[in-house]
């Protein structure tokens, strides 16, 4: 494996990273021991899950499958979200008190005395982040938390961030999340540049963009029923599962094909082929997911896969004009 440094830390990372999204859920506990077994032997160390992925059970199966072999394995998860439906005002979001609830639950679930990486979920727009940035800093000192993150934080939220680390004499956060694809590349215009600028490492989630990557869906056809767009998925409704990327998706099968590989192990590598990137996530529901996906590290991408994917879609842009993702809006437009 050829690992990789988060960012500018000296921690060591594999370039995939499993994501542990799936777990508890679409994918039963024993499927989900033998992916996380098999990833292990294969040299992979860092493992994603939060503690909303199925109400915290994703959080229950990677601690119970970790536990043997804890300390090689770099654990990531993740707070923010509403813990459930019914909880109050407190439970969820950045304040001390959630933060502190949050991780001490995520603790007992992972079954561990430490978390290698705690992301903030999302950005939350008018909530003020120094409060959030001096828990965190409290929870490394106590040992509880070894490294930050953020997770879909725009190019300016990065920078806030990071001056809010240095004024409190916090180390900075070493990690950025954002959705990152060939279809979607809007990461490039401020994530990727603002976390290489100030020395967080990129680990893009949804490479596959919800599985749209992965060919599987016909432009005119209804999906398969086993699919996340058959399952009747809201996000990828919301996002993704548009005519414009299904489209895309069918070129980049066939180029993939004319290469001698497939789009899934092409789309993970192109993501990889980019210094900022020091690994993307990949979830799988099947064992096969997973060994389509670690194919990815063995392809090489050269000068003319980037000339045909910037064909399909330019640098910094999507393959639909005018979409926004309707989770994280545009918030330069306030009306008087």
């Amino acid at each position: 494996m050829d690992y990789r440094y988060l960012g500018r830390s000296a921690l060591k990372v594999s370039p995939l990273c499993l994501g542990a999204m799936m777990f508890g859920g679409e994918t039963d506990e024993d499927v989900a021991r033998r992916i996380i077994a098999k990833a292990a032997g294969q040299g992979v160390n860092f493992i994603d899950t939060a503690d909303v992925y199925h109400a915290g059970r994703s959080e229950e199966i990677v601690g119970r499958a970790i536990a043997a072999d804890r300390d090689r394995w770099v654990v990531a998860t993740k707070f923010g979200f509403a813990a459930n439906t019914n909880g109050g005002p407190n439970q969820q979001g950045q304040s001390r008190k959630w933060i502190t609830q949050s991780v001490e639950a995520s603790l007992k679930r992972l079954n561990t005395d430490y978390i290698d990486l705690l992301y903030f979920h999302r950005a939350i727009p008018g909530v003020p982040l120094e409060e959030g940035v001096r828990a965190v800093g409290d929870l490394i000192r106590q040992g509880k938390v070894r490294y930050f993150g953020v997770s879909n934080f725009k190019g300016w939220r990065i920078a806030e961030i990071v001056r809010l680390a240095d004024q409190l004499g916090i180390d900075r956060p070493v990690a950025s999340e954002p959705l990152y694809n060939l279809a979607d590349r809007t990461a490039e215009v401020e994530q990727l540049p603002a976390a290489g600028h100030y020395g967080l490492g990129t680990v893009p989630y949804s490479p596959l963009a919800r599985g749209v990557l992965t060919g599987k869906y016909g432009v005119d056809l209804a999906p398969p029923p086993d699919s996340r767009a058959g399952r009747g998925d809201k996000r990828i409704q919301q996002t993704e599962w548009r005519p414009e990327s299904l489209a895309i998706a069918q070129k980049v099968a066939a180029y993939a094909a004319e290469r001698g590989t497939d789009s899934i192990a092409f789309a993970l590598a192109w993501v990889l082929h980019n210094r900022l990137v020091s690994s993307v996530i990949a979830g799988p529901r099947t064992e096969a997911h997973w060994d389509g996906y670690i194919k990815a590290l063995d392809l090489q991408i050269r000068p003319e896969d980037e000339a045909f994917v910037n064909g399909l879609v330019p640098p910094g842009h999507v393959s639909t004009q005018g979409y926004t993702d309707p989770g994280y809006p545009v918030e330069g437009r306030v009306v008087m």
